[in-house]
C-alpha cells in the first residue's frame, strides 16, 4: 500500500515566454508511473510524526515532476492515495485530507503558470464537496496545457476502476446501445480512468516493496518494473536517472521474440 503524499502541484517553470524549456535527450520513457512508498518509514527513522514524512514526500513530488519533464518524460502518474488507504488511522487520514485540501487550492495557479496538464484518476465521490470542486476546476483550467501531463491516482484502486468500467459497459449493453461483439480491448480502455493516456513504459516503486498494490493492473500489462530501496522522500533526479538507465537496458518484446 503506497504512502500518501497529499500534494500534486509542482512549482517549477515548464515554459519561458511561451516557449518550452530545452529538454534533455536521454532516451527517456514516454510515460513513467510511480508508487510513492516510504514516507512513514522516512519519518520514523528521524523520530518524526508520520505527517512529517508525507510533507517531505510531497516536496519530492514537486521536484520529480520538474526532473521528469526536463529528462524528456511526457507523462507522469503517481499513486497518491489508494482505495485501501482509508483503513489507516483516522487522525492520519484526516491530516492527509487537510494537506490535500490546502494543496488543491494552490494547484490551479501553479499548474497554469507551469504549463502543466493535471488529471486526477480514481473515484473522487467520497471526497468532500469542496475538494471535488477544486479537482474539477484544476482539470478544466489545465486541460489545454502542453507541458508535463501529470496524473494523480487519488482514491484509486485498479480493481475498483475496472469494476466501474464494466458496470458502465453493462449498462450501455442493457440499454441496447452496445453489442457484445463490440466490446474489445480498445473499447474497454475508453471506460477506464486513464482514457486517452498512453500506458506506462516504466513503473517505479520506492522503499523496497515489490508489489503493485492494486495500481494500474490493466495499464501495466507490458510495463517495465523498477524497484528501489530508496524511501520516497529521498528519491531524487539521480535515482530517477538510474531507473531510466535500467529501462533503457531492457528489451521490450511485448510478447514477441
Amino acid at each position: 500500500m503506497p504512502e500518501v503524499t497529499g500534494v500534486f502541484c509542482p512549482s517549477f517553470m515548464l515554459k519561458d515566454g511561451g516557449k518550452a524549456m530545452e529538454r534533455s535527450e536521454c532516451n527517456a520513457p514516454n510515460h513513467v508511473a510511480i508508487i510513492l512508498d516510504g514516507n512513514g518509514r522516512w519519518a520514523k527513522k528521524r523520530f518524526l510524526p508520520r505527517k512529517a514524512g508525507h510533507v517531505a514526500g510531497s516536496k519530492t513530488v514537486e521536484q520529480i515532476c520538474e526532473d521528469a519533464y526536463n529528462l524528456g518524460i511526457n507523462y507522469l502518474t503517481v499513486y497518491a492515495f489508494s482505495t485501501e488507504n482509508w483503513k489507516r488511522p483516522e487522525d492520519e487520514v484526516n491530516a492527509l485530507m487537510k494537506l490535500l485540501r490546502q494543496y488543491l487550492k494552490d494547484c490551479i495557479k501553479r499548474s497554469t503558470k507551469n504549463n502543466m496538464c493535471v488529471r486526477v484518476i480514481g473515484d473522487i465521490t467520497p471526497l468532500a464537496d469542496d475538494m471535488k470542486k477544486s479537482i474539477r476546476e484544476l482539470e478544466e483550467v489545465t486541460k489545454d496545457n502542453t507541458g508535463l501531463h501529470f496524473q494523480v491516482a487519488l482514491n484509486y484502486g485498479s480493481r475498483d476502476e475496472m469494476l466501474r468500467a464494466t458496470r458502465a459497459i453493462a449498462q450501455e449493453a442493457a440499454e441496447g446501445r452496445l453489442k457484445s461483439e463490440e466490446i474489445t480491448e480498445s473499447l474497454f480502455e475508453q471506460y477506464l480512468d486513464t482514457k486517452g493516456i498512453p500506458d506506462p513504459d516504466l513503473m517505479i516503486r520506492t522503499s523496497g516493496e515489490q508489489r503493485l498494490s492494486n495500481f494500474m493492473l490493466w495499464q501495466l500489462g507490458y510495463t517495465e518494473f523498477y524497484f528501489t530501496d530508496v524511501l520516497w522522500p529521498d528519491f531524487d533526479k539521480k535515482e530517477l536517472k538510474k531507473a531510466i538507465d535500467y529501462y533503457n537496458g531492457r528489451n521490450r518484446r511485448y510478447g514477441g521474440v
